[in-house]
């Protein structure tokens, strides 16, 4: 499998439009999310899925401008700033726009670093052999996730549902189809054709089940959230400029503490996804537009994005994962997507769509997303000599604590917990091994079989054979 768009050809207008839209799917059940989980956590209203959508389009596009339209990469809300947009949102709407500052202010300090440095130590210090298990593991690490909204039980336990399965599992053969046994233009959108499959049977499930046979079992799709359209309040993201003129004093050092932690390790997944994203694109953009251009671009972007949605943004692998999936990696389709997301963000019944889709429906989609992602990450260090123990237990170290889910935990008194996610502890972890053990030889040398007719090339998707002509 190779790229049916690489990232400076631009698909026709109207077929751009249908893969814009497949991204959008893609990122925008986790870009909606973090604003409900962070108003659940905190029983306030200052963040809104609306909004949190147009700071993610405002983003990206401030990421494509830095980067200069080479590198086909979504930003996001951040699921890793959920805690600190907990504390951020105590001091109201100034203390969340400054919050972000302050993590995109880190990614902006590392980028100039980065420039006067070079980024070579980057390859130095994270080698395949550390790289590739971390991106396995940021796939791996959401496992569990697809999995719970696959069963119904991402809200409860007790939510356990047979049908949702079902629904979830016929969502994921439908992409799968779509992507491997389609035609041309259906293997460019599966995920719309997935999830199109999986709402049409929830749908139905629910019409017949729970509507004419009353099986609370069978309600499968909630169609309240449509009850709200028309108040035109809810038609207005709530953005988060445009309530900051409120200003009250901020504590800088408790919002410093909260946010500067996590911005590090956001710069470790910043690193993994750019690498799993060049892998596919077969183009090393840490070298090309470079580091210090992506982490300013994720930074400004970030800052950017939070002072319409609030929530600071980073890379997203499920958008990584859909490119991977579909081999299109055009700018272009990133770009129309981010503007796609700006002007749904004020089309509401949008949005009420989106909480209508059942969440084993984004279960069935993520198997997919998430696989491709873990998968990606150990192709990246499939040449890894593992016969080599040195090389075994770097890889080992990483996968079993990222994997089991080590965390650390600091508390600061009368400022809250810091955290180190999984990630973050597993590639700290890897990389003092690495520097330990150093492996004299980390990789083994590719082999290509074949005549020169019959040339056999290793991507991602593994070998693919060329003819002649």
């Amino acid at each position: 499998m190779k790229l049916i768009y690489d990232v400076h050809e631009k698909p026709p207008f109207g077929q751009n439009l249908v893969y814009a839209f497949q991204q959008l799917l893609a990122v925008i059940a986790a870009t909606i999310l973090v604003p409900i989980l962070v108003n659940g956590s905190t029983g306030t209203a200052l963040l809104d899925e609306g909004a949190a959508l147009l700071g993610a389009g405002v983003g990206t596009l401030v990421y494509l401008l830095f980067t200069r339209f080479r590198s086909p990469v979504f930003l996001g809300s951040s699921f890793a700033f959920i805690t600190p947009l907990c504390t951020a949102v105590t001091f109201g709407y100034w203390g969340v726009i400054l919050g972000s500052v302050i993590a995109g202010l880190v990614y902006v300090i590392l980028a100039i670093a980065i420039r006067f440095s070079g980024s070579g130590w980057v390859d130095r210090l994270m080698p395949p052999v550390i790289i590739g298990p971390v991106v396995a593991l940021i796939g791996l690490g959401l496992s569990s996730s697809a999995i719970s909204n696959l069963t119904n039980t991402a809200s409860s336990a007790e939510d356990y549902n047979l049908l949702a399965i079902l629904v979830g599992i016929v969502t994921f053969l439908a992409t799968i189809l779509a992507s491997v046994k389609g035609n041309r233009s259906m293997k460019l959108i599966p995920f719309v054709i997935g999830v199109l499959s999986g709402y049409v049977l929830a749908v139905a499930i629910t019409l017949v089940g729970y509507n004419l046979l009353g099986l609370d079992y069978c309600n499968m799709v909630d169609f309240s959230a449509f009850s709200t359209i028309g108040d035109i309040n809810m038609w207005v993201p709530n953005i988060t400029f445009a309530h900051a003129w409120d200003f009250a004093f901020t504590d800088f050092l408790s919002l410093f503490i909260a946010f500067a932690p996590v911005a590090f390790v956001v710069f470790a997944e910043h690193i993994a996804d750019h690498k799993n994203i060049s892998s596919i694109i077969e183009k090393d953009l840490l070298q090309d537009p470079g580091l210090d251009k992506t982490l300013l671009g994720d930074g400004i972007g970030s800052m950017a994005g939070a002072l319409c949605g609030g929530c600071p943004n980073t890379t997203y692998g499920e958008s990584v994962g859909c490119v991977a999936i579909t081999g299109n990696a055009s700018v272009y389709t990133i770009c129309t997507t981010a503007i796609m997301c700006m002007v749904l963000a004020f089309f509401y019944p949008f949005i009420a769509f989106v909480e209508t889709i059942p969440t084993c429906v984004i279960g069935g989609i993520c198997i997919a997303l998430y696989g491709f992602i873990a998968v990606s990450g150990l192709r990246m260090f499939k040449h890894v000599d593992l016969e080599d123990p040195k090389n075994l237990f770097i890889v080992a170290a990483i996968l079993v604590t990222g994997i089991g889910g080590l965390q650390l935990v600091f508390t600061i008194p009368n400022l809250g917990d810091v955290v180190i996610s999984n990630i973050a502890c597993a590639l700290i972890l890897g990389i003092v091994v690495n520097l330990i053990l150093r492996p004299k030889k980390v990789q083994v040398e590719k082999t290509v079989t074949g005549t020169p007719e019959e040339r056999e090339e290793e991507t991602m998707f593994g070998p693919t054979r060329e003819d002649a002509e």
